[in-house]
């Protein structure tokens, strides 16, 4: 959904630019010129945009539901590790983009949804995004949330990021998390505590073209990814009236359950064994987490997560 906005938004410009309007195009780019590091400082979000009536059916149509384990004060800043990517990333923006679900859930704490840099280089199309709280995922952009030394702020990162989306088939548990710690290193740095979030039927929504490790369609999106920065999962699903074939997500229940929060204490300077130690500990929580839930949504009890 959010790749056909971008589409049209880029569109736009592009007719701004060949029509008669040629100089609100040069205006724009002025403009995107002196606002460029507003999605690295917090973004500029719009609680009118977030609260459209769309977004409501949006979240009814699979529906779209997040489940609270545990309170977090408002006290702290806390970052949000969400698993799994999927194609869509739906529980992600449905739960922390949209509504008011989070703010009552959680009262006293202000949600940020990370995502690639690149996003926020689309004309018009950064504007949309960053008013529904969405900033960038660069180390700044997430230093500047967690830097809050009242507490009350909540980065939401998808920790597998784009290459996990190649992973997103349905019954798939398999996370690309061993290698990824930076995240644990930003919560050391600024003590935010670490909170496990696991969506479950987030790999439901599509059915995509089968792509096993050492194919040569797998070889070609993960060096695509590499040189673009996003993936390009091959999926389909249904249309808009039959189920066969298109690319409208099946209507499958997504349940996104925030877990209990890891006390992290401040360290400016955190060392190897340290980060090692922490992220074992929150790759320990989220296992648990999947494993004290899974069975209220349909995963079978010989089902586990796979970390690579």
């Amino acid at each position: 959904f959010l790749s056909l906005v971008a589409e049209f938004c880029c569109g736009f410009f592009v007719i701004l630019i060949l029509g008669n309007f040629w100089f609100l195009a040069v205006l724009y780019l002025l403009w995107l010129y002196l606002d460029w590091e507003t999605p690295c400082t917090g973004g500029r979000r719009s609680q009118w945009v977030r609260s459209w009536t769309v977004w409501k059916y949006f979240r009814e149509y699979f529906p779209i539901h997040l489940i609270k384990t545990s309170d977090l004060s408002p006290n702290h800043n806390y970052l949000l590790g969400f698993h799994p990517h999927g194609v869509l990333v739906a529980g992600a923006f449905g739960n922390f983009c949209t509504g008011p679900i989070f703010k009552n859930l959680f009262p006293g704490l202000t949600p940020y949804l990370h995502i690639m840099p690149i996003w926020f280089g689309c004309p018009f199309f950064r504007e949309y995004i960053m008013s529904a709280g969405m900033v960038s995922a660069s180390k700044e952009s997430v230093s500047y949330v967690l830097n809050n030394k009242g507490g009350g702020h909540a980065s939401i990162i998808v920790i597998g990021g784009a290459e996990e989306s190649l992973n997103a088939h349905p019954g798939s548990l398999t996370l690309n998390i061993l290698k990824r710690k930076g995240f644990i290193k930003m919560a050391l740095k600024h003590g935010a505590h670490l909170v496990p979030v696991f969506s479950f039927g987030e790999n439901e929504l599509f059915k995509q073209v089968a792509n096993p490790k050492g194919s040569w369609l797998r070889n070609v999106q993960e060096k695509l990814q590499k040189i673009m920065g996003f993936a390009l999962p091959l999926f389909h699903a249904r249309g808009v009236f039959q189920y066969s074939f298109g690319l409208i997500p099946y209507r499958q229940p997504i349940h996104t359950v925030v877990g209990s929060p890891i006390p992290v204490k401040r360290n400016l300077n955190p060392t190897s064994e340290e980060i090692e130690q922490l992220h074992a500990l929150y790759l320990q929580k989220l296992r648990k987490l999947f494993e004290e839930h899974k069975r209220n949504y349909g995963i079978p009890e010989h089902k586990s997560l796979i970390f690579e």
